[in-house]
Formats: structure tokens, sequence, C-alpha cells
């Protein structure tokens, strides 16, 4: 797998005439490391630019307070958007911050917690950026759902705005919340977003 994306006009779709395998992808992502690479149900292969410094703030701000509440309750593990899962779907997924619960993640092998981690998370979050689809990412939410997720919230830090999709209910959306609060299995989390809006300062 010697393939070089580099000075392709991204995002891009391929598809592979057969699926990679978790190792044929993980030597992919690791020669394109600059680029975001994803792979459908179907196979195909989405790549993707990183997210700019704004974007790239963002992630920071919910990462940061999202392991800061899993430290404090030790109940779960965090993983930021560098993680990729394997779906049950057949596709694999990086979301921008995600949490899994601890005893989910020690009943995996350690191999399986080196490659991408063959499990949906709990709770995913994921940041709309200056490159993103809104449209594509909705899409993306609901796989999310599909394949286990028991929540997951869209921040779409340009409108001001928070989706929250549940299993088996319409998506809601939150405009310009101060505080949003997780449920199930991230009930105690809390996210304050006066940083998150696109118009605020740093």
């Amino acid at each position: 797998m010697e393939w070089s994306l580099t000075g392709l006009p991204l995002p891009i779709v391929l598809r592979p005439l057969s699926p990679l395998t978790d190792d044929e992808l993980l030597l992919l992502s690791g020669k394109n490391s600059a680029l975001r690479i994803e792979k459908n149900g179907q196979g195909e292969l989405t790549i993707m630019t990183p997210v700019g410094g704004e974007g790239g703030y963002w992630d920071a701000i919910v990462i940061r307070r999202l392991g800061s509440w899993a430290d404090e309750d030790g109940g779960g593990v965090v993983f930021s958007s560098n993680a990729g899962f394997n779906l049950p779907d057949g596709s694999m997924l990086s979301p921008d911050a995600a949490w899994v619960a601890l005893d989910r993640w020690n009943a995996l092998t350690a191999e399986q917690r080196r490659k991408y981690p063959p499990l949906c998370p709990d709770f995913v979050i994921e940041l709309l950026s200056s490159t993103d689809s809104l449209h594509v990412l909705e899409t993306k939410m609901e796989v999310w759902i599909n394949n286990g997720a028991q929540l997951a919230w869209l921040i779409d830090p340009y409108e001001a705005t928070i989706t929250i999709f549940r299993l088996n209910q319409e998506p809601e959306t939150l405009r310009r919340p101060d505080v949003v609060y997780g449920e199930g299995p991230v009930a105690d989390f809390q996210l304050t977003t006066a940083r998150l809006w696109a118009e605020s300062e740093a």
C-alpha cells in the first residue's frame, strides 16, 4: 500500500476493488498522516483535509472537558479525532471526541486496542468545521446511532447550535445553549459552550 495522496484535491472518495484490511488502512493512514481517512460500510474511502486552527481549537476544548470529566468519573475512556473505530456495518469512522465505557474497553484484546477497536463508542461528539458538509456530517451522526452509540452531539459553531441524536428519536436541536447536559452513560457530563461559538474570542 504505497498510495500517496499528496496534491489531490480534497475531499475525495476512493473506491478500491476490494475493501482494505485494517493493516492496509493503517498503513495508508500512516503514509498520509496529514490527512483524515475514513471508510464507509461499502468499503469506500473518504479522504479529508485536517481541520484548520479554529476547528482544532474547538476540538481541543471539547476533548479537554470530556477528558477531565472522565478522569474524575473513572467510568470510561476518552478518544480524540485521531482514533478510528470499526463499526458493525463495516465502516471505520473517526469522531472528533468519543467516550467508551471502561468495561467495554477492558474487554478488548491488546491487538484490538492497538488497531481500530471493533466497537462503537457509547458517546460521540462531532464538530462542524469550515471544510465540512453539514449534510454529510448529519448522515454520519445517524451512522453512529445506528451502530450502537447511545448518544451523539453535533456541534455547529457557526450557527451556535448543538443537535442531539438518540436511538429511535428525532434529533433535537438546541440553539445557543449556555450548557448541554449528558444523558444515559454520560449523565453527569456537562459541556459549557461560551467558547465554542464562531464569533467568540479565545
